[in-house]
């Protein structure tokens, strides 16, 4: 399914090296002004080709907006958007008909789809496919701006190189917006150079990195969400799995509470000066039975090494039905990580959009 959301829907369509891919964004809210430069800053953000860290292929992420934008603001009809693909080198996968790279969905998708999918990039398996993603969240985060809710992300680890976490019970809003300024975000700058040399040598080795990004929601109202089926956790969750690349969520201290007591891990309440209900600690990452409870939302993600790599490596060819090698060609990216900041964030932003949608209070 290419379509995901409740109140507010988000159908994704194209392939890496098809004519355009886009995006319907519908249920948006009627009368929304969008600042479309703040959306081209966040699309560059994820495009590809402005530095040594990411990929040769240039795109210019230029986006048209076809339907659900008139007179300077949001119809509430679908809001339709392309995006031309105009840097494409489909000869470097002609041989992906059959060979199969390792890490990627070239065997899976040949089998799930009859070998009638299109393998070009990747074809709609593609990271270029978060691009329209990208678009979404940056709609999605100006709205949400608006209810004075705020979506950040830092990198917290590439290979292993570590950056210094978010403080989990408050951030200030303007970190959060200095960090969408910099290339490599870290809340240690002095961390820039151990993870830049992290990625070089892997570049240098014909391989690859991944690293951790580490997200924070604020200004997040209590009382939002649903039990079981759709915690906030599990829809963040169903979002961000969605994402290319991302192989491990955690919410709060994740992993980290199965060393801690129930009084270690317990997050305890009180009154604010202003009679609001806050914790002191947020090891559970703002939400208690799937619900927010009006501290920051606090997740990471892991994001793995890029799957194509210029190192030689054993595959199966599926047209003679026998084990080979293959060394993969074309223009890849030695991390994904920096690049895959905007796309977390857009993913969230998108997500806890519909979350409130839910509710109707918009």
């Amino acid at each position: 399914m290419n379509t995901i959301g409740h109140n507010l829907k988000l159908t994704v369509y194209g392939e890496s090296h098809g004519k355009s891919i886009g995006a319907v964004l519908d249920g948006l809210p009627s009368g929304e002004y969008l600042d479309w430069d703040e959306v081209k800053k966040e699309m560059a953000r994820r495009a590809p080709g402005k530095n040594t860290l990411s990929t040769s292929r240039k795109e210019g992420d230029v986006f048209d907006v076809q339907s659900g934008y008139f007179n300077d603001a949001t119809t509430g009809t679908p809001l339709a958007v392309m995006i031309e693909n105009t840097n494409t080198r489909s000869e470097d996968y002609d041989e992906l008909r059959h060979l199969m790279r390792p890490g990627h969905a070239d065997y899976t998708g040949k089998v799930r789809y009859d070998g009638y999918n299109d393998y070009r990039g990747g074809g709609h398996f593609s990271g270029r496919l978060t691009a329209p993603l990208v678009f979404a969240g940056a709609v999605a985060s100006q709205i949400l701006a608006r209810r004075g809710i705020y979506v950040g992300s830092h990198i917290l680890q590439i290979h292993d190189v570590q950056d210094r976490p978010f403080n989990p019970v408050h951030e200030e809003l303007s970190l959060l917006l200095f960090l969408k300024n910099m290339t490599l975000p870290l809340l240690d700058e002095t961390r820039t150079e151990a993870m830049e040399e992290a990625v070089a040598v892997a570049k240098s080795r014909q391989d690859s990195v991944g690293g951790i990004i580490e997200g924070i929601v604020t200004g997040m109202p209590a009382g939002y969400g649903d039990p079981l089926f759709d915690s906030v956790e599990s829809r963040l969750a169903q979002m961000l799995f969605s994402v290319p690349a991302v192989k491990g969520i955690e919410f709060g201290d994740g992993f980290a509470l199965a060393a801690m007591t129930g009084s270690e891990s317990n997050d305890s309440f009180y009154y604010d000066k202003d009679g609001t209900v806050k914790t002191r600690t947020n090891h559970n990452g703002g939400i208690n039975g799937g619900i927010t409870n009006g501290m920051p939302l606090v997740f990471r993600t892991v994001i793995k090494a890029t799957a194509s790599i210029g190192q030689e490596q054993q595959t199966v060819d599926t047209d003679s039905g026998k084990d080979t090698t293959l060394i993969i060609k074309g223009r890849h990216d030695p991390c994904i990580v920096q690049r895959a900041v905007s796309v977390i964030e857009a993913a969230t932003a998108w997500t806890v959009l519909d979350i409130l949608l839910t509710r109707g209070d918009l």
